[in-house]
């Protein structure tokens, strides 16, 4: 019978890259831990980690006990906050992450309001505008906006927002917009991260889809939604950013909402997480509160 000390070891030394680092983490000594490992792989008969005085490489086999390794920890794990949430309420450790921005105006506010309900749950969120590798980097759930792209992942719906080009109302004397031809020629800065930033399906005043192809090489870009935002507070262009990171911005007249007669396509707000066979008990109240407060 598997191990599951011998399995959480071996993914420690994989996470932390030596036998040293894993022994001072689990606060065990090197000679245990290197003990445990060896043993783990004289059960399963296969080598998993090449051993150099330099470095530690995975096997083959070592990375795909690994990867499954990792689920089987994160499925005991939630066993054991399910089986004590039952009766105690939810309690174990909730790894999330999000963008910064989101991160900041919505998911760590909403997260503090749930700890609160939840005194016996430790919570720990990250913020990346790259998206994780949820198995290996241990995520119970990440925050995601717009397109989803990753398949290896199942996504709940939590809520959707709108888009909205705006420029700062000095930028906008100098260069007019009034058509949507103009718009397409205009001075736009360009969020990098977008796998289609140049081309836009929009829907005009009378709900008639129209095509946007931006023409002007962007001269700025970004890879955050904050970057952009402060170009475009500069008097660099138009960026189009999501209507609640600018709302203040635009109640200030900091920043002006160009051609409000076409509207964007809304993008979705989702909770990403990596085993659809056995959502925590803490995953699923996470998701339900932060459908019911996006929502409001």
């Amino acid at each position: 019978m598997l191990n599951l000390q011998r399995v959480t070891l071996f993914a420690a030394v994989v996470d932390t890259g030596s036998f040293t680092a894993a022994a001072a983490a689990l606060g065990l000594t090197k000679a245990v831990v290197s003990f445990n490992v060896r043993q783990l792989e004289n059960e399963l008969g296969v080598t998993l980690l090449l051993r150099s005085t330099r470095r530690l490489t995975l096997t083959e086999a070592g990375n795909v006990f690994y990867q499954r390794g990792v689920e089987l920890l994160k499925a005991a794990e939630n066993l054991q906050d399910d089986v004590r949430g039952s009766h105690l309420g939810l309690s174990g450790e909730l790894r999330l992450t999000s963008t910064p921005e989101y991160g900041a105006r919505v998911v760590i506010p909403l997260l503090a309001q749930f700890s609160q309900l939840h005194p016996a749950l430790r919570v720990r969120h990250v913020a990346s505008s790259y998206h994780a590798d949820l198995i290996s980097e241990r995520f119970d759930v990440a925050i995601r906006l717009g397109a989803l792209a990753d398949s290896r992942y199942h996504a709940a719906l939590i809520s959707r927002f709108a888009i909205v080009p705006v420029a700062a109302p000095a930028w906008l004397a100098k260069h007019p917009v009034g058509s949507l031809k103009e718009l397409a020629q205009a001075e736009w800065i360009i969020h990098e991260r977008l796998q289609n930033a140049l081309s836009w399906q929009l829907t005009d005043a009378q709900g008639e889809n129209v095509s946007l192809e931006i023409k002007k090489s962007a001269r700025l870009s970004a890879d955050s939604a904050q970057a952009l935002l402060a170009f475009a507070l500069a008097g660099c262009g138009i960026a189009l950013l999501p209507e609640w990171l600018v709302e203040t911005e635009l109640a200030e007249k900091r920043l002006v909402q160009v051609l409000p007669e076409y509207r964007f396509q809304q993008q979705g707000i989702y909770a990403v997480y990596p085993d659809a066979r056995h959502v925590s008990a803490k995953v699923r109240a996470f998701i339900d509160f932060l459908r019911q407060r996006v929502g409001e």
